[in-house]
């Protein structure tokens, strides 16, 4: 089961990340490009992900593409959600305790890849980290 610091863990050693506390949570950006976020059950989420959102630590990534989202939640519904707003897509939100750490760090990275300027990503890169 991954938590919030896990998340951290990943987020931390990415170049340019900060952690900001926002009115849902803990958010994550990049250069001022939010790529992952802790999910709140606001009342414009549709009931169904507001109830799940409501019980258990829920978290939101920004996605390359679209298609990739549908993949996610098509191929493992029972962790990936479907669509908790219909703004910023394309993005997915996912159950922590549903997630391991390796999947979570390999989302993280890539939604932090998905906002990052050009320059960071080359950072990244050469330094092998990835």
């Amino acid at each position: 089961m991954a938590t919030l610091d896990d998340l951290r863990r990943t987020a931390d050693v990415l170049p340019g990340s900060e952690e900001r506390a926002t009115t849902g949570g803990a958010a994550w950006f990049v250069r001022g490009k939010l790529y992952a976020w802790e999910c709140h059950p606001w009342p414009s989420v549709p009931a169904d992900m507001r109830a799940i959102i409501a019980t258990e630590l829920v978290v939101g990534v920004k996605i390359a593409d679209p298609i990739d989202a549908l993949a996610l939640r098509e191929m493992a519904p029972d962790v990936f959600l479907g669509t908790t707003t219909p703004w910023g897509e394309p993005k997915v939100a996912f159950r922590m305790a549903a997630i391991d750490d390796d999947h979570l760090a390999e989302l993280v990275t890539e939604a932090w890849r998905v906002q990052a300027p050009r320059y960071l990503r080359r950072e990244w890169d050469a330094a092998g980290a990835w």
